[in-house]
């Protein structure tokens, strides 16, 4: 089965443990890239020698994932709010949901939202102290929702900001099975638009989500989901320019048979990661390049985690986005076991998996 505009997409048997992957893949690839975010390369080679950073468990103490974690577990939960409603028979608004999502985590971060922000009472979520914790949450993403203005494609807020804090967060709605790949293309979208207004923010979400969603419910190959999302960019009015160079560079350097680019010779030709086409470039690079010498899911992860977090830019996101994605094709495979035991609340990222599990599937 593929993943077309217009096919509604049923979810596969192993439907679980791909969204597991996905989440939990996510949020390990983000604590790795964690440690060195704020590193440059010369940095990371003091800190960890000439090997650079290779496991979760050089972190001085315990490992925490970033604000790129956070918000991704809150646009999940603003998509079980939806899903809640519609089980009682109540269509709700999905974008109002998951600007209302992103309001409860912005309370969480100690940053006040004008005065006439709409408030909306505790979920679960926001009593799990974990999530509270202040962890360099992106500016755009604090100072759009601080407005208290819903933001939408028409009447954007932070007009010209792309940075990466659309991508980091989209992945769960590449999750959502039973419609249609146009449609999470558009739903991803117009979530960008409530805290960045470059037309390169929308776009980047849109095309994480539409790969993500052909990896688990079009069941198509990493190259062919890249390449998928790379097409569906292609054929948006008005496509950002620079998404479409990073992108295509991303599909030809990673087929390229030489080594995998890596540390400044990467981000020299993908970009830092600090925007969100250069983080998801980065991000599928890295996926793609590694997948030649992978013996294993576990090791296709580790190559592509360490090659996404070593370099002098924004590692968390771009980490975390190549966590996400092969956390989608191969299931909680490609995570790896000593990994886990390091992870932070691994048990939280679980429970709210298999809520969403639960209310998409019925199981």
């Amino acid at each position: 089965m593929t993943t077309v505009a217009g096919t509604v997409n049923t979810p596969p048997a192993d439907f679980a443990t791909r969204v597991q992957g996905t989440l939990m893949g996510g949020a390990l690839g983000d604590a790795f890239g964690y440690l060195v975010e704020f590193d440059s390369l010369a940095d990371i080679a003091a800190k960890y020698g000439p090997a650079l950073l290779v496991d979760l468990s050089q972190a001085a103490g315990a490992s925490h994932f970033s604000d790129d974690t956070q918000m991704t577990l809150y646009t999940l939960d603003g998509l079980l709010d939806v899903l809640e409603w519609a089980n009682n028979g109540v269509s709700a608004d999905i974008n109002a949901c998951q600007w209302l999502a992103y309001l409860r985590w912005l309370k969480t971060q100690d940053f006040a939202a004008a005065e006439h922000a709409p408030a909306q009472s505790a979920r679960w979520i926001d009593h799990q102290s974990v999530l509270h914790h202040q962890r360099h949450p992106g500016n755009a993403c604090m100072t759009g929702l601080a407005t208290g203005e819903m933001g939408t494609v028409f009447r954007p807020v932070n007009l010209d900001s792309k940075g990466c804090g659309t991508v980091m967060r989209s992945a769960p709605y590449g999750l959502l099975p039973n419609i249609e790949a146009e449609t999470i293309y558009k739903i991803s979208s117009d979530a960008a638009s409530l805290t960045h207004g470059h037309p390169a923010a929308r776009q980047s979400s849109g095309a994480f989500s539409w790969l993500i969603h052909a990896l688990v419910m079009g069941g198509l190959g990493l190259r062919e989901a890249a390449a998928s999302a790379r097409d569906r960019a292609v054929a948006e009015p008005a496509a950002d320019p620079e998404l479409l160079a990073r992108l295509e560079a991303a599909l030809r350097l990673s087929a390229n048979d030489a080594e995998p680019l890596n540390g400044d010779a990467l981000t020299d030709a993908l970009g830092l990661g600090w925007v969100a086409e250069e983080a998801l470039a980065v991000g599928m690079y890295c996926v793609l390049a590694t997948a030649r010498g992978a013996v294993s899911p576990v090791d296709h992860f580790l190559a592509a985690i360490r090659l996404a977090a070593n370099h002098s830019g924004d590692s968390d996101s771009t980490a975390s986005i190549a966590g996400n994605i092969l956390g989608a094709f191969y299931g909680e495979a490609a995570l790896p076991p000593s990994w886990l035991t390091m992870a932070e609340a691994p048990a939280l990222i679980r429970h709210l998996g298999a809520e969403f599990i639960k209310l998409t599937t019925g199981h």
